[in-house]
């Protein structure tokens, strides 16, 4: 994650053309968008000062200043949150392993969800918990640790892009998200070994990380063409587990009577008769 500010702020930079901020686009530019002179003074701070928080190199910058800087290159909600992490990083050493089990009173709420799949995922998008019907829908618990990481699974398992029928949304969203928490945990070896793996084993991957896209998957819809249940539209909502904000509940609220709701019952029927 070295340089991860810099290389943010520039491909951000070069999303903004010069005549989007009142400013004379003639002239040989040797990048797309805006120079770093141009952000320096549109957000009233001195071309030194903007440069070496550029480069990493710049002291502890303020939030009037990250805000400024944000207004400039029109950053949305999810990427200010990002520029703050990378400018502001957790000391190295904070985050330190986390065990892979939730509290039982957390499983407890997941069995209780019998007619939506569930499970729960860290900053790393491992799957830490899940119900029954989340097993039968994603085949988690004859899995191996490795093959509970969604991100692994999706860009290095085949099987995935049959699951997925729109796996290029699926995949841009799942490294925009990963990006984000990766900000926010600077100090994980772990998640360093993660996106250095996928980006030597997925070509697909190493152009999306280098997009710089940071968007949280907290509510949305996805859908699943399942092998027994067939094609599935599952709307989902996530929750912060308490006392966890760094592990979410992740819910699949399909509509009640619907078609989706119906097959993931007959889903459900099916697992357990094939496990009983």
């Amino acid at each position: 994650m070295d340089g991860e500010l810099g290389d943010f702020l520039r491909s951000r930079r070069a999303r903004i053309r010069p005549e989007e901020r009142g400013l004379p686009s003639y002239g040989r530019r040797r990048v797309p968008g805006l120079r770093r002179e141009e952000v320096a003074q549109l957000a009233g701070v001195s071309v030194d000062y903007y440069v070496r928080l550029e480069q990493g190199r710049g002291p502890s910058v303020s939030d009037a200043v990250l805000d400024a800087i944000a207004r400039v290159l029109r950053l949305d909600g999810a990427e200010r949150e990002y520029l703050r992490a990378v400018a502001r990083p957790r000391r190295r050493g904070e985050d330190g392993p986390a065990a892979a089990r939730v509290r039982p009173g957390v499983q407890l709420l997941l069995d209780g969800m019998d007619r939506n799949p569930a499970y729960v995922l860290d900053h790393r998008m491992d799957v830490l918990a899940w119900n029954a019907l989340a097993d039968a829908l994603l085949g988690l618990d004859g899995s191996g640790p490795g093959d509970r990481s969604l991100p692994r699974r999706l860009f290095l398992d085949p099987a995935a892009r049959d699951l997925y029928p729109d796996w290029a949304a699926v995949a841009a969203q799942t490294v925009a998200h990963l990006r984000l928490k990766a900000g926010h945990h600077p100090g994980d070896p772990a998640m360093g070994e993660l996106v250095a793996e996928l980006s030597r084993a997925s070509a697909e991957f190493r152009r999306l990380w280098a997009d710089h896209l940071v968007k949280p998957c907290d509510h949305g819809v996805k859908h699943l063409r399942h092998p027994v249940a067939g094609l599935l539209t599952l709307p989902y909502e996530t929750l912060t587990v308490p006392g966890a904000p760094d592990r979410t509940i992740v819910a699949y609220t399909p509509d009640p009577g619907s078609e989706t709701a119906e097959r993931l019952a007959l889903l459900g029927s099916w697992a357990t008769s094939h496990t009983g």
